[in-house]
């Protein structure tokens, strides 16, 4: 069953912040847990630590510490919306996050986004508003990301990087 949904996480960032990474709304057990991707099978953090070639970040504390080390902020494209549970493909309704204060407040040169959602709605309402392209990173969702860190994910991921 659908519900209004706020989004409750401050965005999180670093005025040193160069990589913008957006979801499109965090998920039941990141908004009960207080930070992102902390869903134990969605491979986000597994993915940046493999990228990055460092151990996963465990504790909220250490996450932050690896998005500041990195220069990576974290956001999503959605204040508010309907959403049955985490579903994305149940979303509507949508409200979308003020990112140009975010944009103002840092020095970020590239913005991803995270899963064909995100990506599709940071298209048809922040566009035009950011006046920057964002590029497009593959869900790491257990749904769409069921077995793992696959080379084609990993390959995708390294883009964060460069």
């Amino acid at each position: 069953m659908k519900k209004k949904v706020y989004h409750e996480l401050e965005p999180y960032y670093n005025t040193d912040s160069k990589v913008l990474i957006l979801g499109s709304m965090p998920s039941v057990k990141s908004r009960e847990l207080g930070f992102y991707y902390m869903h134990p099978q969605n491979r986000f953090w597994k993915t940046l630590a493999k990228v990055y070639d460092e151990d996963l970040p465990k504790a909220i504390d250490d996450k932050k510490d690896f998005l500041k080390r990195h220069k990576i902020a974290l956001w999503d494209v959605i204040a508010s919306c309907n959403i049955t549970g985490s579903s994305d493909s149940s979303i509507s309704n949508v409200k979308v996050n003020n990112i140009n204060k975010l944009l103002k407040e840092t020095n970020v040169e590239k913005i991803f986004t995270l899963g064909r959602k995100a990506y599709n709605l940071y298209n048809k309402y922040l566009l035009t508003k950011t006046k920057k392209e964002a590029l497009y990173l593959p869900s790491t969702s257990p749904l769409y990301c069921p077995k793992g860190i696959d080379e084609k994910l990993y390959n995708e991921y390294l883009k964060i990087r460069d």
